[in-house]
């Protein structure tokens, strides 16, 4: 069975939320199976160590998860139109696997939870995307063609699943947000399956 990494940081539970919504749509291809991972906050403190494992939800990613998987959805919550710190610091310590190419030709996502509309979810998915161009990945979007993208009025887009959390985070995941998120999983697990010759 092939896995597809869900890789994703969440600080309030809402890109956690999205990220089990990818995973499922991943699980709805078959053959493939979605690793859900995160990524431990980072400390002003360098020497204060997260435990090896946290106390609730995924466990925390590491490098053979990136040689193990057949492709790659990253989530994030949008700081100031860019990943969270966390995140950010996983990928920036992925040279090796830059270097010795462990993720060149695979597929891969990117999700986003923001506080308001204009909070720089676009700008997040995008700037998401350029480490993974960097890996030699293969960029997969949602396409028009899913009905939602067209009637979401907060969140989602071309270049990846999105929800608008709210100010104070009260907002739901809406039915549109949901399907997209599923979609996006769908659509990565499928053109993993097709690459990896069992279409």
């Amino acid at each position: 069975m092939s896995e597809i990494l869900v890789l994703y940081y969440s600080r309030t539970g809402k890109v956690a939320q999205l990220a089990r919504l990818v995973a499922r749509g991943v699980e709805e291809v078959a053959g493939m199976h979605a690793r859900l991972r995160s990524v431990p906050p980072v400390a002003p403190v360098t020497e204060t160590a997260q435990p090896p494992e946290p106390d609730a939800g995924a466990p925390y990613v590491t490098h053979a998860d990136l040689g193990e998987c057949s492709g790659l959805v990253l989530g994030s919550p949008t700081r100031f139109g860019n990943m969270a710190a966390p995140l950010k610091h996983f990928v920036d310590s992925t040279a090796s696997a830059w270097a010795s190419g462990t993720l060149v030709g695979k597929p891969a996502a990117v999700f986003t939870s923001t506080s308001t509309m204009h909070g720089g979810q676009e700008s997040t998915l995008l700037s998401m995307m350029l480490p993974l161009l960097h890996h030699g990945m293969l960029i997969v979007g949602v396409p028009y063609t899913e009905a939602a993208l067209n009637r979401t009025r907060g969140g989602g887009s071309p270049y990846g699943a999105s929800h608008v959390a709210g100010v104070d985070g009260g907002n739901a995941i809406t039915e549109d947000q949901r399907t997209l998120a599923r979609a996006l999983g769908r659509r990565v697990a499928e053109i993993a399956r097709r690459l990896g010759g069992s279409a």
